[in-house]
Order: C-alpha cells, then sequence, then structure tokens
C-alpha cells in the first residue's frame, strides 16, 4: 500500500492539435503506471518473508528491503524533478520505466546468486524508476483531458493503486511464496547439499513474476514511445518560480508544516512496518501459513485499504478532515494493541483491519500541512513533505531489531507509537503557529 496525493504545482498543454477524444489511451497508459508501482510497493511484504527464508536473515536484515525501497525515493526525488525540467515528463516516464524493467529482470541473477545484497541493488534500482514515474503521473493525468474533470481523473487513476494493493499480494502469495516452512531447528539438522537445495529452490521462485513483470513494463515503455504525449507546461509567476519569496519569508515560519512533515514521515513509517512484518506476524501469533497471511494480506488489508479511501472521501463531506484523521488514528492505537496483547484470529484480524483506517491519512496529512501556504511555499513544502516518506526506510529495520531481540509482536508498538504521532497532529499539530 502506498500513499499519494495530488501535486499543488499547475500545469498545462502546450497549444496543439490534439483535442480531448484523442486523449483516451494515454489517459490509460498513464492510469497503468499507478497500478505498476503499487504492485511493486505490495510485494514487499511478501519479498520481506519470503527472503529471509531463502537467503536465511534475521528480521532485521529482511526490513532493509523497504528501506533500500523508500531510500532510493529519498535520493532520487530532486534528480528526478530536475530530469523532467530539463529533458521532459515523456522522458521522465520512458526512463523510469527502463528502470524499472532493468530492476525487475535482475531479478533472475539475483536469485542464481542467492546473494542477499543483489536483490536490495534490484529492488533499489526499482524504486529508482518508480521515483520518475510517481513525480510524472499525476501531472499528467490531470491535463489529458478537460480541465473541470481534472479531479476526477486523478481518482480514477488513484483507484488502481488500489487495485494493486489488492492483487499484488495476493499474486505474490500464489507465485512467490513456496508454503515450506522450517524450523531454525529443522535447517540446522539437513545436510549441506539438502539446505543448499532448498535454499536455491526458494530463490528461484521469485524468478518467473518478477521476469512478467519487466517484460510488460518494457512492453510499456514501448507503447509510451510510440504514443504521442501532449507535452506539459508548468504555469510560472513571480509568486511561484522561488521556494522563498521576499514577502513570504522562510518557510520554517509555517509550524503546522513542520508539524506536517515529522507527523507524515512516522505515519509512512507505521504504514510499511504494519504490512511488511504480517506474514511474520500471523505466523507468531495465530499460526498461519504463509500463504493464507499473504492472501489475507490482498484480499482484507489491501482491498480495506481501496474501500477505505471511497469511504474517507464520502465522509469528508460531513466530517472536518482533521477530525476524521484523529478518529482514525485512535482507532489504529486501539487495533494494533488488542494485536499486540491478543493471540489467535483476533490478533491476526486486527492487524488486518488497520489499513481501512491509514487509507485517509497520507493525503489528509498532506493536505493540512500545505493549508495556508502560498507561492513558493507550497511547491517546497510539498517537495519536503513527499520526501518526509523515507520513514518509510527507517521505522522497519526498527521493529525488526525489536522483534530479533523480544517478538514481532512486542515490534507493532512502533506502529503504535507512530499512529499516537498522527493523532497528536490531528488534534493539536494542524494548527501550531496559525491564528485561524
Amino acid at each position: 500500500m502506498a500513499g499519494g496525493a495530488a501535486t499543488t504545482t499547475q500545469y498545462t498543454t502546450a497549444p496543439s492539435g490534439n483535442k480531448a477524444s484523442g486523449y483516451l489511451f494515454p489517459f490509460i497508459l498513464v492510469t497503468s503506471l499507478f497500478f505498476l508501482w503499487a504492485l511493486v510497493h505490495n510485494l514487499s511484504p511478501i519479498l520481506i518473508p519470503h527472503l529471509k527464508k531463502a537467503c536465511m536473515l534475521t528480521d532485521t536484515q529482511s526490513s532493509f528491503i523497504d528501506s533500500a525501497v523508500f531510500l532510493a525515493y529519498f535520493l532520487l526525488a530532486l534528480p528526478a524533478g530536475f530530469f523532467m525540467k530539463r529533458f521532459g515528463f515523456k522522458a521522465g516516464i520512458i526512463l523510469g520505466l527502463m528502470l524499472y524493467a532493468a530492476g525487475a529482470l535482475l531479478f533472475i541473477p539475483a536469485a542464481n546468486s542467492g546473494q542477499y545484497a543483489f536483490f536490495l541493488i534490484a529492488l533499489f534500482v526499482i524504486a529508482s524508476g518508480l521515483t520518475f514515474l510517481e513525480t510524472a503521473a499525476n501531472p499528467y493525468v490531470t491535463i489529458l483531458g478537460k480541465p473541470e474533470t481534472a479531479t476526477q481523473r486523478l481518482n480514477l487513476a488513484q483507484c488502481f493503486n488500489g487495485l494493486g494493493a489488492f492483487v499484488a499480494p495476493i499474486i505474490g502469495a500464489q507465485f512467490i511464496l513456496s508454503g515450506t516452512e522450517h524450523t531454525e531447528a529443522e535447517l540446522k539438522a539437513m545436510p549441506a547439499a539438502e539446505l543448499q537445495q532448498y535454499l536455491a529452490g526458494e530463490a528461484a521462485t521469485v524468478k518467473m513474476p518478477y521476469m512478467i513483470i519487466g517484460i510488460v513494463v518494457i512492453l510499456v515503455a514501448v507503447l509510451f514511445i510510440f504514443t504521442k504525449l501532449p507535452d506539459i507546461k508548468e504555469e510560472k509567476d513571480e509568486k511561484t518560480t522561488t521556494g522563498n519569496h521576499p514577502k513570504e519569508g522562510s518557510i520554517f515560519k509555517h509550524k503546522h508544516l513542520i508539524a506536517a512533515i515529522i507527523t507524515q514521515f512516522f505515519y509512512v513509517g507505521a504504514q510499511v512496518g504494519v504490512s511488511a512484518f504480517f506474514i511474520r506476524f500471523a505466523k507468531f501469533a495465530g499460526h498461519m501459513p504463509e500463504k493464507d497471511a499473504g492472501f489475507l494480506l490482498g484480499a482484507v488489508a489491501g482491498l480495506g485499504f481501496m474501500i477505505g479511501r471511497f469511504v474517507g472521501t464520502f465522509l469528508m463531506r460531513y466530517v472536518k478532515p482533521h477530525t476524521l484523521l484523529a478518529l482514525y488514528a485512535l482507532i489504529n492505537v486501539v487495533l494494533v494493541g488488542i494485536a499486540m496483547t491478543t493471540k489467535g484470529d483476533v490478533a491476526i484480524y486486527t492487524v488486518l483491519a488497520v489499513p481501512f483506517f491509514m487509507s485517509i491519512m497520507f493525503p489528509t496529512i498532506f493536505s493540512l500541512g500545505l493549508e495556508g501556504l502560498e507561492g513558493g511555499h507550497t511547491k517546497l513544502g510539498s517537495s519536503l513533505l513527499v520526501m518526509s516518506i523515507v520513514g518509510g526506510a527507517i521505522f522497519p529495520p526498527a521493529m525488526g531489531l525489536i522483534s530479533d531481540a523480544t517478538s514481532i509482536q512486542t515490534a507493532y508498538l512502533i506502529p503504535v507509537v507512530c499512529f499516537l504521532v498522527v493523532l497528536w497532529f490531528a488534534t493539536k499539530g494542524y494548527k501550531l503557529g496559525r491564528t485561524n
């Protein structure tokens, strides 16, 4: 699952003879990107327990899968923006797709080598490509049609992001997870040759899924190369071309924005951590087989996250966003607290319920953080909020360390703390330094 927020920068199409009716196929292509990046994010919770087995890792080591992905976002966000400013959004999309495909195909030699570091490199390359795709997709969707229906198109595209969250764990559970789970004692008792054969077999299951993903992404890139897309022109004025206009002062005067950046850092850490270790959690708390847990991660948690966005959007017609955010954060604190202190189906299904209430958090924190900002501060604030997703690279290893020292169930204390930070922001942080 991945949060999403609409860009606040305004874009227009360069003058051309294109009509809105000619935007249907380009819109379908761009919308496919939302599904493709959701596929990667939501396969990570499958890869974490799988590579833990295949490479004989600790929980801390296995968590570096998420670290590799989110670190790439953090490091490549600004370079991706500079690249597209220089060469255009279409070139950025094509480069992003080629990086994505290259990283997916690198899973084949990584599986052959059985080296965990090789898998991390492959994931970093994939995520580098995703950074370009996510930077370009939102503005493209908004201009592929009539301006008055831009928001509807963006919401439709986001539905395919939710679709990825739903199907990716199910596909991963079916084609990546083997269902063979040996205890540590059983592995130690295996003859060396048998152990090596088992580990090689586990590593090999990623080859076919990621090869297919790589081929599909290459085909999508080819379609982009031969499809005429409108040029995107950023609307410029004196207020929006600089990050700190003399009349605006320092962006750090906006205390509610700083609070939002901190909160987004914690929230993304919670979002990633809850799903990253779910399969391990389900095994520990309820002795659930990995394939069953992987299926539930998509069929219940992923579907709940997608439905939650629709329900949350509807409820915000009647409930103030910060109020709903506070309520959802409190509910998640309670749910994770129950999961930490119970066993069996109660523990498992309370964790599965959490994504429904996470669904509105990223965009709501994002929008509350930008409220009251003007000119260059809006653009710079948006960039800082996006970069705060680096929390997804930091909190999973923290959970892994706690798990290795105690238990995976105790490690879910980290999401509890993160949701408490969201609760603080929704009740107090969003209005810091604001008179109204």
